[in-house]
């Protein structure tokens, strides 16, 4: 399951979240999100041992400033509430699951 992210519950939901937790920075408009989110989705899936969750860049401006996201899509992995990695634009799944 994909969790929503936003600026109210991205504090529980991933920085004081102990599991990995992948986020995915994206836009309604953006073409390479609309071609990333089901990649997104499968790995939500298949992966019950981390959290995944989605932030509209639109709609959650200050996440996306407070996080660097000049480039979207933009997919950070945090462990323990740490950022520990960082993919921006297109990735094959293959790339996704290795940064986790």
């Amino acid at each position: 399951m994909i969790k929503k992210l936003n600026n109210q519950n991205f504090t529980d939901e991933v920085l004081n979240n102990n599991d990995t937790v992948l986020v995915d920075f994206y836009a309604d408009w953006c073409g390479p999100c609309k071609m990333i989110a089901p990649i997104i989705d499968e790995i939500a899936a298949e992966r019950t041992d981390i959290t995944v969750g989605k932030v509209n860049v639109d709609e959650n401006g200050a996440l996306a400033t407070q996080y660097r996201v000049a480039g979207i899509p933009t997919m950070i992995v945090f462990k323990g509430g740490k950022e520990t990695a960082r993919l921006v634009g297109y990735k094959p799944k293959s790339a996704i699951l290795a940064k986790l």
